[in-house]
């Protein structure tokens, strides 16, 4: 065999080598974190608009009974937001025309599981409704642990109020970094010491240009953080116990986290 011929068959081999090593452990080792609970392996990723069209990504859960959920957002600073309405709608209007605040403003139904949102939450973050943080859930029991459902959600930042990108109706456009929020959720309800326990399932995955149903670009790193709320909201003076997940995620979000500033 020619020396050529030689350095031919050593690539061939070497690009089988890198492709096998790709396809049957690296790859799959990065969706290989559901140990802490198994029955997320199955998640629905994303929710649905009214018309059918996808929504925002679905990146964080709360394993807690309807009161505990409660409890625990009361006690982080959350309200809930009021039902879509007249009443509620012009509330909301007047708070954004007149820079005036409503604490407990509507947010637009999005849709998982063939049903709206069980519950809204939100959280103030300047003088009007036009910002505001805010996240939905849905009740989900199969998933939950012992007797206590798991509630999946999406958490989001509203920025401004305009036009839709695809539909041209009003609505609230969100921040593009939605770990963002994801994060300061879990975060906040672990300082108000109602977090027991909390880690990590992929969710949507990793996710650089995405789009929900109003139009809005959002980026990810694709994990979907769960807690787990202290039974019946017992005030907690430690902090969550943190699981760990595997080496491959680790890098992956350290990966992810030099890209956020381009991104944004």
């Amino acid at each position: 065999m020619c020396a050529v011929a030689r350095r031919l068959l050593r690539a061939l081999v070497g690009v089988v080598a890198v492709w096998l090593a790709l396809a049957y452990l690296i790859l799959p080792a990065l969706w290989s974190h559901y140990e802490h609970n198994a029955k997320l392996e199955q998640s629905p990723r994303i929710t649905r608009t009214a018309d059918g069209s996808p929504g925002d990504p679905l990146n964080v859960g709360l394993v807690a009974t309807d009161a505990e959920l409660h409890g625990a957002l009361a006690a982080a600073g959350w309200r809930v937001a009021a039902g879509l309405g007249l009443k509620s709608d012009l509330e909301i209007a007047g708070s954004v025309v007149l820079d005036r605040p409503d604490p407990t403003a509507p947010v637009s139904d999005l849709f998982l599981f063939g049903r709206k949102q069980d519950f809204a939450f939100e959280k103030e973050a300047g003088e009007s409704a036009k910002q505001r943080h805010h996240v939905r859930f849905w009740r989900w029991d199969e998933a939950g642990v012992a007797d206590r459902p798991l509630w999946i959600g999406s958490a989001t930042f509203d920025t401004s109020v305009g036009l839709s990108h695809r539909t041209g109706q009003i609505t609230h456009h969100i921040a593009a970094d939605i770990d963002a929020d994801r994060d300061a959720l879990i975060a906040g309800l672990a300082a108000a010491g109602q977090l027991a326990r909390e880690y990590l399932v992929t969710g949507v995955g990793e996710t650089l240009f995405g789009r929900n149903g109003g139009g809005d670009r959002y980026f990810s790193d694709g994990e979907l953080k769960v807690g787990v709320v202290s039974p019946e909201n017992r005030l907690l003076s430690q902090e969550p116990e943190i699981l760990e997940f595997p080496a491959t995620v680790a890098l992956k979000r350290w990966l992810f986290s030099g890209l956020r500033p381009l991104l944004e």
